[in-house]
């Protein structure tokens, strides 16, 4: 049997994100290689490593989880948790956990008339670079962080996430 040849391009990006991912929702999810797709485009220059994980959780969770950490009763479509505030750790990857909570994903497509996979590949890029440090606490920050958002999504074949666009 024939072996297939490795890409050494693609064999240090993958070694350079390594990725777990834990589904607690029956809801439609986004498909392994995306989430990967996604994660990898969102990694600045300086993350010379990161250790994410991944949960996508349902309603009840998301709610919990949303009023636990941030003191909001409701569901979020995505939490970001960083070691360190998103600061580097000399020596150490950049670690951190995605919950996105997945009917709350769902919803805001259908409301927001977006494709269901372009909203989770958005959802994923925003909590990529929260995990990096970046915000949207202020006007300058969050203008900062959507252009950057709306390079990498469109840069995945995906529409500018904050333009409405149709499916």
């Amino acid at each position: 049997m024939k072996q297939a040849k490795r890409h050494p391009l693609l064999a240090r990006l993958r070694a350079r994100l390594e990725l777990t991912l834990d589904v607690r929702s029956d809801a439609a999810l986004p498909p392994p290689a995306l989430i990967r797709r996604a994660c990898q485009a969102a990694l600045q220059r300086g993350v010379e490593k990161a250790q994410i994980s991944i949960v996508i959780v349902d309603a009840a969770e998301g709610r919990q989880l949303n009023n636990d950490y941030r003191g909001k009763d409701y569901a979020t479509n995505v939490l970001s948790f960083a070691l360190n505030e998103g600061e580097p750790v000399a020596g150490l990857p950049l670690f951190g956990d995605l919950v996105l909570c997945a009917p709350v994903v769902e919803k805001e497509a259908a409301e927001q008339n977006k494709d269901l996979m372009a909203h989770y590949a958005h959802l994923l890029v925003h909590g990529m670079l929260h995990l990096q440090g970046f915000d949207h606490e202020e006007d300058d920050e969050a203008e900062a962080m959507e252009a950057l958002e709306t390079v990498i999504v469109k840069q995945l074949g995906y529409p500018d996430p904050y333009h409405e666009e149709q499916f």
